[in-house]
């Protein structure tokens, strides 16, 4: 059976409307499945074009599975870094240990994912940018949900309607902001900030990734192939994000730079380099977490409901399967109050599993103290893999997919707010 075949049941008739913002990864990937249903699918994005390139993410475990379903595994296995070694430098820049990579993230050799950003948004938005209409150079400017609908005006000054809106905007959701309220009351931040550039490869790294580690303070080049260009990233924490550094990025060059002045090893090459960066993306090391998903006719999925930080590995993983749930419980619901009810109720576990993967990503990874930072050391001389989970399934497995069956009512079924 294909899929198109798997679909054939869904009723023809009037479509519910639905508008995503956000076309990143949980955007496209929700429009893929919601247009799969049978629903009418509007997709905004504030950038005026997909995003290419990108610092690389992990897709593994549940997640797997979701790319296998929309068939674009194999271009995802074509991108596929494949990077073969991770080296921990100490603070004099001598080598503590140089292992392969997945005895550090808890993956599968020759099954997980590790492709650029832009890759995966790319194929995401290849396997349905034919079907759903993509509003690039635009954003939500206003929400006003009634019995209806969902009455909204965008920033380029348009004014439609749609039967649902789901936000799909990141870690600073806009959409988020305009429903539920000011992001410090769902923000958890986890102590570090950081900086993320490019920078030319002039250290002959190859499919590979060097760390320095000092208390406190982490530098990172990533050569995710054979190319002239290596991904340059600056970690330290730090008590209280700089509000200062968030509204200016001169500023946040500045802090960097301070936090890192008497580093040794590459790291004044990378400040300098910093200074010149073109791509320079500053941010907190943090998570999201809500009491609730929905609110009426609006929902969120991806990090805009459940960032779960860098520190897991898991945010592209939780958006993909996130947007599979959400659109299976719309299409299996008519009344998007149940709906809404649904994908909370089966994909929460999941999610705060993955969310609480953190306590052992700032340990492992970004060590503060000097005694946690010698004990990270004298476990990295004689990892071999990461201990298994105590029981069960990985929190990246923890989720098997379900089949959705299609409601009779999809095409005509409308509720109050």
């Amino acid at each position: 059976m294909t899929r198109t075949d798997q679909f054939s049941d869904v009723p023809a008739g009037p479509r519910r409307t639905v508008l995503i913002s956000g076309a990143s990864i949980a955007g496209p990937a929700l429009a893929f499945w919601l247009h799969r249903y049978g629903f009418a699918v509007t997709v905004v994005e504030k950038a005026g074009a997909l995003r290419d390139g990108g610092y690389p993410i992990d897709v593994r475990g549940t997640a797997l599975d979701v790319v296998r379903r929309m068939g674009i595994l194999p271009r995802l296995r074509n991108a596929h870094i494949d990077l073969r070694r991770l080296t921990f430098l100490d603070e004099d820049g001598a080598e503590v240990a140089s292992i392969a990579p997945h005895a550090v993230t808890g993956g599968i050799e020759g099954t997980d994912l590790e492709v650029r950003r832009g890759a995966l948004a790319g194929a995401l938005h290849a396997a349905v940018r034919d079907d759903v209409e993509f509003l690039f150079d635009d954003s939500i400017d206003t929400l006003d949900q009634h019995p209806r609908g969902v009455d909204v005006t965008f920033r380029g000054g348009g004014r439609r309607t749609f039967d649902l809106v789901i936000g799909a905007d990141g870690l600073h959701s806009h959409t988020r902001g305009l429903v539920f309220g000011p992001e410090e009351r769902f923000h958890r931040y986890l102590g570090y900030c950081f900086a993320g550039f490019t920078l030319p490869n002039t250290f002959g790294l190859v499919r590979e990734t060097a760390m320095w580690n000092a208390p406190g303070r982490a530098a990172v080049l990533y050569a995710v192939g054979e190319g002239d260009d290596v991904h340059g990233f600056l970690n330290f924490a730090r008590p209280e994000p700089s509000l200062r550094a968030f509204r200016d990025p001169e500023a946040q060059r500045d802090l960097v730079a301070e936090v890192f002045a008497d580093a040794g090893w590459e790291v004044p090459g990378m400040l300098a380099a910093l200074r010149e960066a073109d791509d320079l993306f500053f941010d907190v090391v943090s998570q999201i977490r809500m009491p609730r998903w929905s609110s009426g006719r609006v929902a969120l999925v991806g990090d805009a409901a459940y960032a779960p930080s860098l520190l897991t590995g898991q945010g592209s993983s939780l958006a993909l399967v996130g947007a599979y749930m959400l659109a299976g419980s719309l299409a299996s619901e008519p009344d998007h109050i149940a709906a809404f009810a649904a994908y909370e109720r089966d994909s929460r576990t999941f999610v705060t599993l993955n969310q609480d993967l953190v306590g052992t990503g700032d340990a492992l990874l970004f060590p503060t103290t000097a005694r946690a930072l010698e004990e990270r050391n004298t476990l990295l001389r004689d990892l071999v893999a990461m201990p298994p989970a105590a029981e069960g399934r990985p929190a990246h497995s923890a989720l098997v997919l379900p089949e959705f069956t299609p409601a009779a009512a999809l095409s005509s079924g409308r509720t109050d707010v």
